[in-house]
């Protein structure tokens, strides 16, 4: 999570291949919105800034922002997690059917499972986040005196560091599971198309020299050993004509240093 975090995470991606009972909601503070500029649509989802928030409060999106700019921080490399809108995706996420668990089981039994197993959790996605940002900030008030949004870079590391040994003693939420839910939620985020809220002006594409949309590359098959760098294009792109496509409908993806 330090400013070398960046590289390791990159590798690591090489290697991997490019009912329950209502969680506590910790009362808005009034602080956090001002600092944020929230304003409520009629709807009465957050509008932050140009984005649209239907779940996540403005104290929980501070707290995600915090978080998620350690996970993958911005450096020399190029913009992070928060410059690339994944705060926004994780709301999408937990607005969708994923966030209410809608097509899980839910029927228990609820023993703690082992790492092969995957989620056992009781709690939805949705009260994962509600709670454990709840229950985070409150021991952050009790340590420092103050909500996790507002401490200094170097608490905020701490603090991220404790809940992934599982350090941090949750009431409601273990501590390793909801840290490793939001570290997973932080790579979709900044990898997946920027139809999903996240991927802004698609920073994570172009930071692994991801081209988005497949296109045909049947004239690049006896190209060996040579580098396909391109503009990225994503689905939007395609939908929104703002790029050229074949006669299949695949995108003609434009050599970076090349004119349209």
């Amino acid at each position: 999570m330090e400013q070398s975090g960046r590289r390791r995470f990159l590798k690591s991606i090489t290697v991997l291949g490019a009912a329950a009972t209502p969680a506590a909601v910790i009362a808005a503070d009034k602080l956090s919105q001002h600092s944020i500029g929230a304003r409520h649509t009629e709807s009465g989802a957050a509008r932050i800034g140009s984005e649209v928030y239907h779940y996540l409060t403005p104290p929980e999106v501070a707290f995600v922002e915090a978080a998620i700019s350690h996970l993958i921080p911005a450096d020399e490399l190029g913009p992070g997690a928060k410059e690339a809108g994944v705060a926004h995706f994780i709301d999408q996420q937990l607005t969708d059917a994923w966030g209410a668990h809608a097509r899980n089981y839910r029927q228990g039994p609820w023993s703690e499972g082992t790492p092969t197993q995957g989620y056992q959790s009781p709690l939805t996605p949705q009260e994962v986040y509600r709670t454990a940002i709840a229950e985070t900030d409150r021991n952050c008030n009790a340590r420092y005196g103050k909500t996790f949004a507002a401490l200094e870079p170097t608490q905020q590391e701490e603090v991220l560091r404790a809940l992934q040994a599982g350090e941090v003693a949750l009431e409601m939420v273990p501590a390793r599971l909801f840290f490793n839910m939001l570290w997973g939620n932080t790579q979709e985020g900044f990898f997946a198309d920027p139809m999903y809220g996240g991927n802004r002006d698609k920073v994570g594409w172009k930071l692994v020299g991801f081209p988005g949309v497949a296109a045909a590359y049947t004239d690049l098959v006896e190209k060996h050993n040579r580098p396909y760098h391109v503009v990225p294009v994503s689905i939007p792109d395609v939908q929104q004509r703002l790029v050229r496509v074949d006669d299949h409908g695949h995108p003609v993806h434009v050599l970076l240093g090349e004119k349209d």
